[in-house]
């Protein structure tokens, strides 16, 4: 088996740049074995020695170990593997590899592939997480990323200097083009900035994704006129590429700010083919996310994850919320979104975060406390269409907990004078 071969065989005498991840893995063999094996499965090896692999193929093209941490060990392995057989004991370790770039040249495919391929099934690991990725400059520049990013957002918003506040057509689903229109154009008159569909609603039959943008987007239009506020509402054009170009193109022809599209489910090379041919911001929905990251030693933490979708081109990504209506702690919820707002290579490429989950006015100084920036998106949608005196109500007690969060007032303070707020807070107490 070649592997131990190609996991050693170093950086002796080659200049081309590298990327590295780092892994928190576990195994009932020997850990600096199976590490040369990882590497091995991800460049140039297979289970027996090949005739082509010579050591200055190994060498141009071989995955290098470059450090390994022991963490310790465990009774029981976190993943079934046959290999496992009479073990006892599982070590685990944090196992740091890297790779030379013309390996995958500029693509974000060959990309996960290698770092999330054939080694996330092999049997001699009965645990695996990506945990960071490091990238060059030179990769980094090669991909889209934002195109709109934060101050884009913010420039068609016309939002400044505090959160977008946002909410969710509810019901999720059920709803015709014209009621879905009249539900945000109540939206609108109250004042909201931001408005996004469901991530089950995209183009089903009875309410079209073009009827329903051309339907919303004219509702929203004849408010701002009225008010004078802008609201953007992210029409949900999840589909096949061909299908999301032209929902893309009747958003954009209906005067719209934003679209959205379920990431898993359109996958790198939807997004990729979007963002190339978008010109509105694009807003990640990460549907799907805990089958990826909520076994503790299978899959990659959010750091990873979005990476690769800033990558690819979004402009907003969701990082869930404290309402504690999914999974996530609140600290990793934090760590989440100030990842989002982590420069890949500058300020431009920063991405919104967007919180959403469970969360009500209660959670509104958390939040922004959690994100460290006014730069997120806050999408309440039962604290808003929930609210005991309406959606209208809903707005306007959101609009009062951030105006006292931002200020640094203590919400059950400012609710003396501001009464859909008292509501709220009356309604959702402090332990809800």
């Amino acid at each position: 088996m070649s592997a131990p071969d190609t996991a050693t065989a170093g950086m002796r005498g080659l200049s081309a740049t590298r990327f590295a991840a780092t892994y928190l893995i576990e195994t009932p063999g020997d850990v600096e074995t199976v590490a040369a094996a990882m590497a091995g499965e991800q460049s140039t090896a297979t289970h027996t020695r090949v005739a082509g692999e010579t050591p200055e193929l190994l060498r141009r093209h071989g995955a290098v170990v470059e450090r390994i941490e022991r963490l310790g060990t465990v009774s029981t392995p976190s993943l079934p593997s046959h290999a496992t057989g009479a073990a006892q004991s599982f070590q685990r370790a944090r196992v740091r590899i890297s790779w030379p770039l013309h390996n995958i040249g500029p693509s974000l495919p060959m990309l996960m592939t290698t770092l999330m391929g054939n080694q996330t099934g092999m049997r001699d690991l009965t645990g695996l997480r990506l945990q960071s990725l490091e990238l060059p400059e030179e990769f980094i520049r090669a991909c889209p990323r934002p195109a709109f990013g934060i101050t884009g957002t913010r420039r068609l918003s016309g939002v400044q200097a505090r959160p977008l506040i946002g909410t969710i057509v509810k019901p999720n689903i059920g709803l015709a083009p014209e009621e879905t229109a009249a539900l945000v154009s109540e939206f609108a008159e109250a004042g909201l900035d931001f408005v996004k569909d469901d991530e089950l609603m995209a183009d089903p039959p009875y309410c079209p994704a073009v009827e329903r943008a051309e339907a919303v987007l004219g509702a929203v239009r004849r408010a701002e006129d009225r008010t004078g506020h802008r609201l953007t509402y992210a029409v949900n054009i999840t589909g096949e590429v061909d299908e999301m170009r032209r929902r893309h193109d009747a958003v954009l022809a209906a005067g719209g700010r934003c679209v959205m599209v379920n990431l898993n489910a359109v996958g790198l090379s939807g997004l990729l083919a979007l963002r190339r041919h978008s010109q509105l911001p694009i807003h990640g929905h990460r549907a799907g996310w805990g089958a990826m990251a909520r076994a503790p030693l299978m899959g990659a933490d959010f750091g990873v994850y979005q990476q690769f979708w800033r990558l690819a081109g979004v402009d907003h990504l969701h990082v869930s919320g404290l309402g504690g209506k999914f999974w996530e702690t609140a600290e990793d919820v934090t760590a989440s979104a100030r990842a989002c707002l982590s420069p890949l290579l500058d300020d431009s490429d920063r991405a919104m975060p967007v919180f959403s989950g469970g969360s009500t006015v209660r959670h509104v100084a958390g939040t922004l406390r959690a994100a460290g920036s006014a730069d997120l998106i806050m999408t309440t949608g039962g604290a808003i269409l929930g609210h005991p005196g309406g959606p209208r109500a809903g707005v306007e007690s959101m609009r009062a907990a951030w105006a006292a969060a931002m200020a640094g007032i203590p919400p059950d303070d400012f609710a003396r004078d501001h009464p859909p707020l008292a509501t709220a807070l009356a309604h959702w107490p402090a332990h809800a």
